[in-house]
Formats: structure tokens, C-alpha cells, sequence
């Protein structure tokens, strides 16, 4: 049961680390935060993290209530949050990734506000909907100890990736535009896996006898 378990941990961890690709978010940390002096920048990385953890594990609390209310089988959730993921990695793979996060007019407004840690950091370009649908489908069903392994893995995931923002103008300089973009390309390909895993998995309980 521990190895399922660990071997649960991980998939999420990884799932999380591909969907959300903090790599990839470098330029755009880069870019936002570059008019900042050096402790603000860090200041923002704090926030925007502690935000996409408190997203996250609302959504692996509050996400099956939400579903029940609105009368949706969890199947049919992980076809569409499957779906999902599955467009985002496409667009990853095809290095369109900000169009999907946000379209044109959404950045014109997100720019006009002061604080940019919670958004569109922390939402919708960190915790957007392809990781809360992740995060709902990973933590639905499980038990308590579960959930709170869950718990541990988002922490340990935004504690990761804080690290990785944090050294963003040396990793930025070091790689270069061509190595975020391959590193982008890569994380794309294992999302789009997870997402038809995840697709699959929908298919059986909503038609039990295809499969």
C-alpha cells in the first residue's frame, strides 16, 4: 500500500510540475518582475507561491462538494478536466502557451494592476484551470492520510518551484530562450500523457462495458 501510495505522490507531483511548468514561467516572471528591486521580487515569488498553494488545496477540499452541487459525475469532470490539459499541452508543444492562459484582453486588464504575485501569477498562469482540474480529479475519493499526502506534495511542489523562480535571472541567462523553449516542449508532451490518462479514466466510468 506505502509503494501505491508513494507511487500516487509522485504521478501528482510530476503531473503538477508539468501542468503548471514553472520553467516555462520564467520569462514571464523575468519580464513582470523586472522593473523590481531585488527584495520585492522576492517578496512577489513568496506570495505568488503561498497563493498557488492555497488554490490548490481549496480546490482538493471545496472540488467534489462543487461537483456534487452541481450534479456532475466525477467521470465525466475528468473527461472535460482530461480534455483540458490535453488542449493546454497542445499548446505547449506548438509554443502557444500564454494564448491559452489568458487572451489578449485579459492581459491588458492584468497589467493594470499593481500587484502582480496573485495575479496573474499565482492565477491564471500558475494554478489555472488545467491544475485545478488536476488537483480535483488526483484528491477526489481519497482518504484522509491521503489528502494529506496531497497536501505535503503541493507544498513540496511550490517550494520547488519557488527555488526555481528564485534563481530565475541566472537559470533565464544560463538556458536562453531555445532551452525554455525545449524544456516547455518536453513538459507539454508528458502533460498531454497525463490528460489522455486521465481522459481514459473518464471513459471507463461513464461507459463501464467498453473497456
Amino acid at each position: 500500500m506505502a509503494a501505491i501510495d508513494f507511487s500516487l505522490y509522485l504521478k501528482f507531483f510530476v503531473g503538477l510540475f508539468a501542468i503548471i511548468n514553472p520553467l516555462g514561467l520564467l520569462p514571464v516572471f523575468v519580464s513582470l518582475t523586472g522593473h523590481m528591486q531585488p527584495d520585492e521580487r522576492r517578496k512577489t515569488n513568496t506570495t505568488a507561491h503561498i497563493a498557488v498553494m492555497v488554490i490548490l488545496m481549496v480546490s482538493m477540499c471545496m472540488g467534489q462538494l462543487i461537483l456534487d452541487g452541481f450534479g456532475i459525475s466525477l467521470a465525466s469532470f475528468r473527461i472535460a478536466g482530461g480534455s483540458l490539459i490535453t488542449l493546454i499541452a497542445w499548446s505547449m508543444l506548438q509554443g502557444k502557451l500564454g494564448e491559452v492562459k489568458h487572451n489578449k484582453q485579459e492581459k491588458g486588464e492584468l497589467a493594470a494592476r499593481e500587484s502582480i504575485a496573485v495575479v496573474p501569477l499565482a492565477l491564471p498562469l500558475m494554478a489555472g484551470p488545467g491544475a485545478i482540474s488536476s488537483s480535483i480529479v488526483y484528491a477526489s475519493q481519497k482518504t484522509l492520510p491521503q489528502l494529506f499526502g496531497m497536501f505535503l506534495v503541493v507544498m513540496a511542489f511550490a517550494y520547488c518551484s519557488w527555488l526555481i523562480f528564485r534563481a530565475a535571472p541566472l537559470l533565464f541567462k544560463l538556458m536562453g530562450n531555445t532551452g525554455i523553449n525545449v524544456v516547455t516542449r518536453i513538459m507539454g508532451l508528458i502533460m498531454m500523457s497525463l490528460g489522455i490518462e486521465i481522459m481514459v479514466a473518464g471513459i471507463k466510468g461513464v461507459f463501464p462495458g467498453l473497456m
